[in-house]
């Protein structure tokens, strides 16, 4: 490793803009002649440091203050102050000598700091405060509380996160520091590695930093310029020891060896399940006393913030933690902690554990542990999580010599892997499994797991083809696999917009192509094929091999169990659902859609009382093609309420997805905010950034009703981000014209109608075949706005056949309203009047409004301000209550123009608020959480929380959002802030 690899550069803070904002709120405090206190608290390797020696940099104002002192200075009475002193240089009266003799009396470092600053700024940066001797960190602790007795001086100080509720530091405002983000991640590394960092290997770095800039610099300066451009395999495992140890041994190598060997035993217990909750303690404190330990060994872990125990479990500070204590230990000592483990867990009741640290311990190839292991991991009498599972079998396939069955267990540990939500794992095991020859059912399955991921996290089109390969193999073999590769194949070649493609992977082999159909538009990308059996959820969707073991041209290594017999069985019910869903959806690609209510009304029937939720996501899709939408929302809130309840990490994401759109599509838009937003957290938790991708584009639908055109752009942006390079032509037409509808929102109808024009017209930039029709109506009202009436009325044309088919209850209503827009004016009127009548017949304010909110602006311009305001007025109140804040501006504008004054803001409550009341009520209504507006004002999270009660109070709001609103209102209309 060369010096040139990593990219030299001035200090630079990535991703701490709350931190960097309280200490900007500090020294804005310290220039204008007032006294201050903050305290960051953090981990190892999380950047307390760095924040205060940035801090100390970029202070102009005065004089900076920077002690140091030596841990083994601790025990010192007054050392810390004594380095205060030392620091001062001379612009204290007390000589340091004195303070190390005599002592300070509580108040004394108050003096005399007010005293070196002499009314003018200055600020101590004292950093690793915990590190102080007592008596010092006391009267600097008496000094932080205050504030208002410093002067000019400004106190900013950092502890470890164990130390921060230490009494000497209490009430002292807390900044807590957290991991970075991916962005800020990202931002670090590519400033540690420079350009032409492969793609691949700075996903990896970013996923092993867990956000921790150390332990980021670490491994970006263990890899040679070959490995970080891609040419040379990486080291593993990537965050070895020694990067481990460098960001996180400081603080492990002070404790006793008794407790390191009891971690040591915690973090091998935790081996089985990485992402559990901790481990059990009983299993844990058992060993320790076998191993001649007392239990009391783990208190100077939990002093040092290592690990603690929480009721009958131990916990780890963090993942970094265990993982440190894990492999910076020697492999004889970690075999030696599982052996001791398995020896005292009872293996009747826990026996996949007590058999997979045995497996642990093992020092070479056992076929005997191995198959053991394998049947107890895919047995239904067995209570584990999928990662429990995933580990044992890809321990079991260490410990196979033979290639079908280590390739089958690797395989069947990668299906687990990714069910729980770790995608890496699962792609690393699906690696391991490449290296030896296997059964066509085996690489089948393996092309079905690998086709999978790619569908949640990759070009969709490499999906659909590894799937189609998928069901060719499996076909002979497990038909219950083979329907699964091809409903999954399908789901690839609906999100690239690939009608064909869908109807190749319904078909089960090539079709011709068909000129002129018209699919209907129908849903998000359609739901992958099962998830997990009803009676163990966390087990793979597919059923088990057992036709493969009965065929007798299989091999003798895949009669063994390879997926839990509890997996959805291949059953004719199941088999006759499948085929329904299938044959109802491709009849309604063919453009057959009265032909497919039948089969697909099928599938929702069956689906009202189940509680599988892959089938109840099917049963949503076939709602949403027979156009009823409440149903779809119904179904798929069940299968949320399943996916959740069972703990199905991989499926969340994408349960809220199918919600979020079908609460979309209702016009339910604060519901499909919601769920968007948390299927987003959960999309990135699982790595599925194709599922993130739609879910942005959701959001900006959603933020073209609600919010400014930089919301609607920020979540296009991020959608397109994905959808451009993986193909996910759904997600882009979803973007495209929720951007348009923002700009027809703010009256810039030329630039949404050429946005939309693609979208709707047909050629080779036309929108998905499931969404370009939903997007006519906008474009309709922005190319008559725009002057462009023949397109207008070609685009009503089309979208009047496609209305005919009845797949959407709002259709109806929006082809009238079409209509109303390009007829002469004679039948305008009555065409509004029958387009209001058919929202009545329909859920959804929000389109009624903007129907209102145009009949209101022909009324006005034919000179009838009577009816008009009647019609605005409607309008206006449906906006404000649907959140739809740009159009009830819009439509005030419009009431206005009608010669009636708009309802008087609410203002008067602004004036009566004080200063700190205003500046927290900005602050809020820019969407600020407490804690933020916190860090801004440099106060605690309580003294805004008791503030904002007394502004809702004096406003007489009762939400953050009306509270927005009132704000908006008060700044639009001149109010003084």
């Amino acid at each position: 490793m060369t010096g040139k690899t990593i990219s030299e550069s001035p200090l630079r803070i990535y991703g701490r803009s709350a931190e960097l904002d309280a200490v900007a709120g500090l020294t804005k405090r310290l220039r204008t002649g007032r006294g201050g206190a903050l305290l960051f608290s953090g981990a190892p390797g999380l950047g307390r440091t760095a924040l205060l020696a940035g801090a100390a940099r970029g202070f102009t104002a005065g004089p900076v203050l920077s002690p140091r002192t030596a841990p083994a200075e601790s025990r010192v009475p007054y050392s810390g102050a004594h380095a205060l002193l030392c620091a001062a240089a001379g612009r204290m009266g007390t000589a340091p000598a004195d303070v190390l003799r005599r002592g300070l009396a509580p108040g004394e470092l108050l003096e005399l700091l007010r005293g070196v600053s002499a009314g003018a700024p200055l600020l101590v940066c004292v950093d690793d405060v915990h590190l102080w001797d007592a008596p010092s960190r006391a009267a600097l602790g008496f000094a932080a509380r205050r504030p208002d007795f410093l002067g000019g001086t400004g106190l900013l100080l950092s502890v470890a996160d164990h130390a921060v509720a230490d009494a000497d530091l209490s009430g002292v405002p807390v900044v807590r520091l957290g991991p970075l983000d991916d962005r800020a991640s990202g931002a670090l590394l590519d400033g540690l590695t420079g350009p032409g960092t492969d793609h691949a290997v700075r996903e990896e770095l970013l996923f092993e930093g867990e956000g921790n800039p150390a332990l980021l610099v670490a491994l970006a300066e263990r890899l040679s310029p070959d490995q970080l451009r891609g040419r040379r395999p990486l080291p593993r495992p990537l965050a070895g020891s020694g990067a481990l140890s460098a960001a996180f041994g400081d603080r492990l190598a002070p404790l006793p060896a008794d407790t390191r060997l009891l971690l040591l035993l915690a973090s091998a217990a935790h081996e089985p399940d990485p992402d559990g909750p901790g481990v059990d303690a009983a299993h844990v404190l058992r060993a320790a006393r076998a191993a001649g330990l007392d239990p009391t060994a783990l208190d100077p872990a939990e002093a040092a913030g290592v690990a603690r125990t929480a009721g009958d479990r131990i916990l780890f500070g963090s993942s970094l933690w265990r993982r440190t204590v894990y492999g910076g230990s020697p492999l004889s000592r970690r075999r030696a902690a599982h052996s001791l483990l398995a020896s005292v867990i009872d293996a009747d009741r826990h026996r996949l554990r007590h058999l997979l640290h045995l497996a642990l311990s093992a020092e070479g190839p056992d076929c005997r542990l191995g198959a053991e292991l394998t049947a107890a991991a895919t047995s239904p009498d067995v209570r584990a999580s999928g990662m429990e599972r995933s580990v044992a079998l890809a321990r079991a396939a260490e410990l196979t010599p033979h290639d079908d069955t280590r390739v089958a267990r690797l395989t069947a540990a990668a299906e687990h892997a990714r069910l729980s939500g770790r995608p890496r794992r699962a792609r690393e095991l699906l690696s391991g499994a490449r290296d030896g020859a296997a059964h066509d059912a085996v690489r089948g399955r393996a092309d079905l797991v690998r086709g999978a991921l790619a569908l949640r996290d990759g070009p969709v089109r490499d999906a659909h083809e590894a799937l189609i390969m998928a069901a060719a193999r499996l076909g002979p073999y497990d038909p219950g696999r083979a329907m699964a590769a091809r409903l999954a194949a399908m789901d690839a070649a609906w999100a690239a917009g690939d009608a064909q493609g869908c109807l190749l992977a319904l078909d089960g082999g090539a079709v011709p192509a068909a000129e002129g159909r018209a699919p209907a538009p129908v849903c998000p990308s359609p739901p992958a094929p099962p998830t997990a059996g009803s009676s163990v959820p966390e087990t793979p969707w597919f059923p088990p091999l057992s036709s493969v073991a009965r065929s007798p041209f299989a091999p003798e290594a895949l009669r063994s169990p390879l997926a839990p017999s509890t997996a959805a069985p291949w059953s004719p019910s199941v088999e006759d659902e499948a085929n329904e869903y299938r044959k109802g959806l491709r009849t309604a690609l063919d453009g057959r859609l009265l032909e497919a209510r039948e089969p697909l009304r099928r599938v929702l029937d069956r689906a009202r009382g189940d509680d599988e939720p892959t089938r109840l996501l099917r049963a949503g899709v076939a709602a949403l093609v027979l156009g009823d939408i409440g149903s779809a929302c119904h179904v798929n809130a069940r299968a949320l309420a399943v996916a959740r309840s069972r703990g199905l990490d991989a499926l969340v994401p994408q349960v809220l997805e199918h919600l979020a759109y079908a609460e979309l599509r209702a016009g339910q838009h604060a519901r499909a905010r919601a769920h968007a937003q948390e299927g987003l957290r959960a999309a990135h938790r699982a790595g599925q950034r194709n599922v993130c991708a739609h879910l942005h584009a959701i959001l900006a639908m959603v933020a073209s009703v609600q919010d400014d055109a930089a919301a609607v752009a920020s979540h296009a942006d991020a959608a397109m981000e994905t959808a451009g390079p993986h193909g996910l032509a759904q997600a882009a037409t979803l973007a495209e014209w929720a951007v348009a509808r923002a700009d027809l929102c703010r009256g810039r109808a030329f630039e949404a109608a050429a946005r939309l024009g693609p979208l709707v017209r047909p050629g080779a930039r036309r929108g998905h075949f499931a969404v370009h029709m939903l997007a006519v109506p906008c474009f309709v009202e922005a190319a008559v706005a725009s002057g462009e009436h023949a397109q207008a009325r070609s685009a009503v044309e089309g979208f009047a056949l496609w209305a005919a088919q009845g797949a959407d209850p709002h259709a109806p209503a929006q082809l009238a309203r079409c209509r109303a827009l390009i007829a002469p004016p004679e039948e305008t009127e009555a065409l509004y009047a029958a387009a209001l009548a058919g929202h009545e017949l329909a859920d959804g304010d929000f389109e009624r409004a903007r129907t209102q909110l145009l009949f209101g602006k022909w009324l006005r311009r034919r000179r009838r301000p009577g009816a008009a305001k009647s019609r605005l007025r409607d309008a206006l109140v449906a906006f404000e209550r649907g959140g739809a804040r740009p159009w009830a501006e819009q439509t005030r504008a419009e009431l206005r123009a009608t010669g009636e004054a708009p309802a008087p803001l609410p203002t008067g409550g602004l004036a009566r608020l004080t200063p700190q009341q205003l500046r927290i009520a900005r602050c809020v209504a820019s969407g600020a959480t407490n804690r933020e507006v916190a860090l801004r004002l440099s106060v605690s999270p309580r003294t805004v929380d008791h503030h904002l009660r007394n502004v809702f109070a004096l406003l007489g709001v009762r939400s953050r959002v009306e509270l927005a609103r009132l704000v908006d209102r008060a700044e639009e209309g001149g109010a003084d802030l």
